[in-house]
């Protein structure tokens, strides 16, 4: 076979093996549209909170057994994200949380819940000008009776 046929195979078969990065082989678990939609609307609900700066309200997403895991803060528990976010929401500094369009994807978690990910960008005011940044997470969230929690975050890309 010519080196040009082969390359081109060989881009096809890349292609194909991103496009399944994508989205997971029915085997593996295809992505659920009910779930997606409700993990969104979670993720909507939280961040409104968030973005008003309801710390008892935010809070009410997070089990008691959460762990927050931040690539440069490491591991918090659930009483320092409480006062983690106090602290921050004092700052009135406009701190806000936008999720980037088109980045978020649901999968099940058999008998438990589901794991989310995604890109998000926080900007807040600093010295009188917006300042910025998008950063990647992933949040498990487990069924619960009373409707959907957060128990584990993975905020990494800082």
């Amino acid at each position: 076979m010519p080196l040009s046929r082969i390359a081109m195979a060989l881009a096809v078969f890349s292609m194909i093996g991103c496009a399944t990065t994508q989205q997971p082989a029915a085997k593996h678990g295809s992505p659920d549209a009910k779930l997606h939609a409700e993990i969104a609307a979670a993720d909507t609900a939280l961040f409104e909170r968030f973005n008003a700066h309801d710390t008892d309200g935010l809070m009410q997403f997070f089990s008691d057994d959460l762990e927050f895991y931040h690539d440069s803060g490491g591991l918090v528990r659930r009483a320092e994200v409480d006062g983690g976010f106090r602290k921050m929401f004092e700052q009135n500094n406009g701190i806000r949380r936008d999720l980037v369009p088109g980045t978020l994807r649901v999968y099940p978690i058999p008998n438990y819940g589901a794991m989310e990910l995604g890109s998000h960008r926080f900007c807040h005011v600093e010295n009188g000008k917006n300042d910025c940044g998008v950063f990647e997470f992933a949040q498990v969230w487990k069924r619960t009776g009373n409707g959907w929690i957060i128990t584990r975050v993975l905020s990494y890309g800082h």
